[in-house]
């Protein structure tokens, strides 16, 4: 298995942070990879997303299950189809680290599990001559990009506005 852990501080209470992070159908927002958000649910524990994703030929949907909710401090999910994967959004009060113009702070840690070789390559319609060997190692490099960039732009939401956002990576694969 595969992890990535980063985090990254929010100048907003852990209460202001969390519903940002649990409004799963604003992620398109974030990253140019995901194109669309359908929600199967209330939004609570057992809601499902679809999550439509494309990147270069190919598009995949990736089905994911809110497996658990812990308000403001945690969310948890699991993708349901075709790759061992699942994460966690944890949001830790962290009050030393806002700035003296800024009221308080929370760290936000982004953390994702996934076994790539899980991959079901019968769900992904690949071009002619290609692997899901190589695709694999094309995705793998960009996932931490990817990563720091939803991390990125959730900041910017949360706050309203752009700055300079410095991430801590804890763990890569």
């Amino acid at each position: 298995m595969d992890r990535i852990l980063l985090s990254t501080v929010a100048y907003r209470s852990p209460e202001e942070v969390f519903p940002y992070v649990r409004s799963f159908t604003d992620y398109p927002r974030y990253t140019e990879h995901l194109t669309d958000v359908r929600v199967h649910g209330d939004g609570g524990v057992g809601s499902v997303y679809d999550l439509r994703l494309t990147w270069w030929k190919l598009s995949y949907t990736a089905r994911s299950e809110v497996t658990s909710i812990t308000p403001p401090e945690s969310l948890t999910w699991q993708l349901r189809n075709n790759l061992d994967a699942r994460g966690e959004w944890r949001i830790e009060p962290e009050p030393d680290a806002a700035p003296p113009e800024e009221e308080t702070a929370s760290r936000i840690y982004f953390e994702a599990v996934y076994d790539p070789h899980s991959a079901d390559e019968n769900a992904i319609s690949l071009p002619r001559f290609v692997s899901l060997d190589w695709v694999i190692g094309k995705v793998k490099p960009r996932l931490l990009s990817e990563a720091k960039g939803v991390v990125s732009r959730l900041v910017e939401d949360i706050e309203g506005r752009p700055r300079d956002v410095t991430l801590t990576i804890h763990e890569l694969p």
